[in-house]
């Protein structure tokens, strides 16, 4: 059974910093590129970043240079580090595989990320 499961959102002032966690189960890991999503509230949810199997990243433009992620193919966890938060960061982050990569795992519960101006 797949699971995706999030922690380490919370609320934090403009200019701060948090650390998403996203642990998989259910699945062989490091087969898998993944990404991290957002959905604020009364939009659609949007691609953040993504990581490829090898290690190479892409991001939203904005949150380029500000957000980071990273992958532990050990204990099949994703992170994004996230820094220089801004209000409009604000949101619920998920986990899952890109878009481009076909069908999507379930999804998780989310994290929820607010960020206070």
């Amino acid at each position: 059974q797949v699971q995706l499961v999030e922690s380490g959102g919370g609320l934090v002032q403009s200019g701060g910093s948090l650390r998403l966690s996203c642990a998989a189960s259910g699945i062989f890991f490091s087969i898998y590129a993944m990404a991290w999503y957002r959905q604020a509230p009364g939009e659609q949810r949007e691609l953040v970043a993504h990581i490829s199997t090898g290690g190479s990243t892409n991001y939203a433009d904005s949150v380029k240079g500000r957000f980071t992620i990273s992958r532990d193919n050990a204990n099949n966890t994703v992170y994004l580090q996230m820094s220089s938060l801004k209000p409009e960061d604000t949101a619920v982050y998920y986990c899952n595989t890109p878009p481009t990569w076909g069908p999507s795992l379930a999804w998780g519960q989310g994290t929820q990320v607010t960020v206070s101006s």
